[in-house]
């Protein structure tokens, strides 16, 4: 498809794009419209329903609970906010970059004693001494059901690494492992005014999160994976008085991963006349982001259209597969 450009900030991440690693789909949205409130396109983005009164627990817990053998440590809940996408029945552990962890050699003995005759707990802890010796600081994660274990952990210096950084080499590190889902946020995007620079820098963050996650799972693990970048609502078509945009409608859904069929831009292109728009303002959406999520999850989980359809994304019509996976 021709006449679509990436953003000078998205420069790090070419090398996926040529290696067909990386694809966007156009024109996307939730149910949610007209509101424009970030809250309200917020939960139901991450409750991938028509409403909130349908459910209140994440589309990934949903998914997660009709998955055998799912542990606490098959999905990560990453940062400080509260992560809603996970939030339900099946068991999640979570992790934020700014805790500290830290022992001293004779704490570190003690633990060493305690764990020896535990194999799990006693890889966890030599995870998490290493990784803290050589980041300076660390970080340590707890169960979220329980909050009784070391899960492992990792943890840059806070001088050397933004936040979304460590949270990405956390997530690589955990999905190279035994980890299958890890979800965070990355802030910034709420461009009302100075949009250039404000865009340029969140493009910015997203793309060295991109490459971190690569670089930390490494070929093998990338070489399996799906990476959906989604957000609750789009940005008007029209420049504000503030050289921002506002709140909008349709948006954009970025993939990345070994098993995406990158190298394109999916989805069909409604056009910016102002006949084409969505209430005369914005990009007007013509696929539902949770359809292409469906489809992902289907390849992915193996699930069935109909548990996709009922349980996962309730009410939701998958209809054709977009063909996103290889």
């Amino acid at each position: 498809m021709t006449g679509f450009s990436g953003h000078s900030a998205l420069a790090p991440v070419m090398d996926l794009w040529k290696r067909g690693e990386l694809a966007f789909v156009h024109a996307v949205a939730t149910p949610y419209r007209d509101k424009r409130s970030h809250f309200d396109g917020q939960d139901l983005l991450e409750a991938g329903t028509v409403s909130l009164s349908v459910a209140r627990d994440g589309w990934l817990n949903r998914a997660l609970q009709l998955l055998p053998g799912a542990e606490s440590r098959t999905a990560w809940a990453l940062g400080h906010g509260e992560m809603k996408v996970l939030a339900g029945a099946a068991p999640v552990a979570d992790w934020a970059p700014d805790a500290v962890f830290s022992l001293s050699p004779q704490a570190e003995l003690l633990a060493e004693l305690v764990m020896s005759e535990d194999p799990l707990f006693r890889a966890a802890l030599d995870e998490a001494l290493e990784l803290s010796r050589v980041s300076g600081t660390a970080g340590m994660n707890r169960e979220a059901e329980s909050g009784d274990a070391m899960a492992g952990s990792m943890m840059a210096g806070r001088s050397s690494l933004r936040a979304h950084m460590s949270v990405a080499r956390f997530a690589g590190r955990a999905l190279k492992n035994e980890a299958r889902v890890a979800a965070f946020s990355l802030n910034g995007w709420d461009t009302h005014r100075r949009q250039k620079g404000a865009l340029g820098a969140a493009l910015g963050r997203l793309g060295d999160t991109l490459v971190t996650l690569r670089a930390e799972m490494g070929d093998e693990a990338w070489a399996r994976t799906a990476v959906m970048a989604m957000s609750e609502f789009g940005r008007t078509v029209r420049e504000n008085g503030t050289a921002g945009t506002d709140h909008g409608t349709g948006g954009v859904l970025v993939l990345a991963g070994g098993v995406i069929r990158g190298g394109r831009v999916f989805g069909r292109w409604p056009g910016i006349a102002e006949s084409d728009l969505y209430d005369r303002r914005d990009l007007m959406p013509t696929s539902d982001l949770r359809a292409h999520a469906a489809w992902i999850l289907r390849a992915a989980t193996g699930l069935d259209r109909a548990a996709l359809e009922g349980a996962v994304f309730p009410g939701l019509d998958m209809g054709e597969d977009a063909g996103l996976i290889r």
